[in-house]
């Protein structure tokens, strides 16, 4: 089954198969639900073709879901760069964005990774 051109597990509660689709998380699922009038213990192979396109017309109608999302998203972080504001920097270098310490951790952008322990450590010239 597809909505919104992403394969929806046929096995699990509509519920938490709707969350597969990028955008879409547990209080989107509950709004998406609620308006459609559709039973969140369902099973996703138990929706009939009717519930699917009200599902489906909800979604395009209220939210901004997968591509779309994706390139709004995109966007802004390219708007952020171009401004060369202090969060569009750590973007353009791949650094943490939201104040998260860099001294012990993001090591695999610093070129830091440890594969043994010990072993990353850039090597500093001895004086």
């Amino acid at each position: 089954m597809r909505i919104v051109g992403v394969n929806i597990p046929d096995n699990k509660r509509v519920e938490v198969a709707l969350t597969y689709i990028y955008g879409v998380g547990n209080s989107t699922v509950k709004k998406i639900l609620a308006a459609s009038k559709i039973d969140p213990n369902k099973r996703a192979k138990d929706l009939t073709s009717e519930e699917i396109n009200r599902i489906q017309s909800f979604l395009e109608k209220n939210f901004k879901v997968e591509g779309e999302l994706r390139q709004i998203i995109k966007q802004n972080v390219n708007l952020l760069k171009e401004l060369q504001t202090y969060r569009g920097n750590r973007h353009a270098r791949h650094l943490p964005v939201r104040g998260q310490r860099t001294k012990t951790n993001s090591r695999s952008v610093r070129g830091n990774t440890r594969k043994t322990a010990g072993s990353g450590k850039r090597k500093v010239e001895l004086k």
